[in-house]
C-alpha cells in the first residue's frame, strides 16, 4: 500500500473513526446506568466494525472486511442483547456503582491518553502517519478499558470494560498493515469465550451473594486468610 498522507480522504475518515471510537472510550467512563453502558459499548463495537471496513479497502485486504463483520455481529449485537437479557434475568441494580468518581475517572483518562500519545509517537516515527496515529489511538482505548476495569465495582461493568479494552487490541491489528487474519479471529474468539465464562461467574455469584458487587469477593478473601 502506498503511503497515506495527511488531508487524504483514506487518512481522514480513518482518523475520524478511531477518534469516534477514543470518545466512546471516554463515554464509557461518563456512564451511571448499566443499559446505557451496555449501548455505549454497542456502539463503540459498531464504529470498530466500521473502522475494519475501511482499513480493508485501504489495505486492499478482503480479510478485514470479515474482521468488520464478526465484530459487528458478535460485539456490535449478540453480546450486547445477552448483556441486557443477564440485567434482566438476574434483576441487577441499574446503576453503577464506582470506586472512582466521575470527574477523577475523566482526568485520569486524559492524562492516560497523554501517555499512550507520548509513547507511541516516538517510538513508530518511522511508520507511515495513519499507522502511527491508528496505534496512539489504540493504545489509548487499551489504557481507558483497563481503567474501567479497576475503577468499576460492578462485574458486568468490569467486563464491559475488559472487552472495550479488546476493541482497542483490534483496532491496533486492523491499523497495522499485513496482520494476518488469524491473530484478529483469536483474539474475537478469545472475547466470546471469556464472554461465556464471564456469564457462568455472574449466575453463581448472584446466587451466592445476590448482587453482583466485586467487594463481596474481597470480604471472603479477608475471611480465609
Amino acid at each position: 500500500m502506498d503511503r497515506i498522507a495527511y488531508g487524504t480522504l483514506p487518512y481522514d475518515v480513518a482518523h475520524l473513526l478511531g477518534g469516534v471510537i477514543l470518545l466512546l472510550s471516554f463515554t464509557l467512563l461518563s456512564q451511571r446506568r448499566l443499559p446505557a453502558l451496555i449501548n455505549v459499548y454497542a456502539l463503540q463495537a459498531a464504529m470498530l466494525a466500521g473502522a475494519a471496513f475501511w482499513q480493508g479497502w485501504v489495505q486492499h485486504a478482503p480479510h478485514l472486511y470479515i474482521t468488520g463483520l464478526i465484530t459487528f455481529a458478535a460485539k456490535g449485537v449478540i453480546i450486547p442483547l445477552a448483556m441486557h437479557r443477564i440485567v434482566a434475568r438476574l434483576n441487577m441494580a441499574r446503576d453503577i456503582e464506582t470506586a472512582l468518581g466521575i470527574f477523577p475517572s475523566m482526568a485520569l483518562g486524559v492524562a492516560l491518553v497523554a501517555l499512550a500519545i507520548m509513547v507511541v509517537l516516538p517510538t513508530t516515527s518511522q511508520s507511515q502517519a495513519l499507522t502511527r496515529e491508528d496505534l496512539a489511538l489504540a493504545l489509548s482505548v487499551v489504557l481507558l478499558g483497563l481503567l474501567m476495569m479497576i475503577s468499576r465495582r460492578s462485574a458486568l461493568s468490569q467486563v464491559i470494560g475488559f472487552m472495550s479494552l479488546e476493541n482497542g487490541l483490534i483496532l491496533a491489528a486492523v491499523g497495522v498493515e499485513g496482520m494476518p487474519l488469524v491473530v484478529e479471529l483469536s483474539v474475537a474468539v478469545l472475547v466470546l469465550v471469556a464472554f461465556v465464562v464471564f456469564g457462568v461467574f455472574f449466575r453463581r455469584m448472584r446466587a451466592r451473594f445476590d448482587s453482583l458487587d466485586v467487594s463481596h469477593l474481597d470480604r471472603i478473601g479477608r475471611a480465609h486468610r
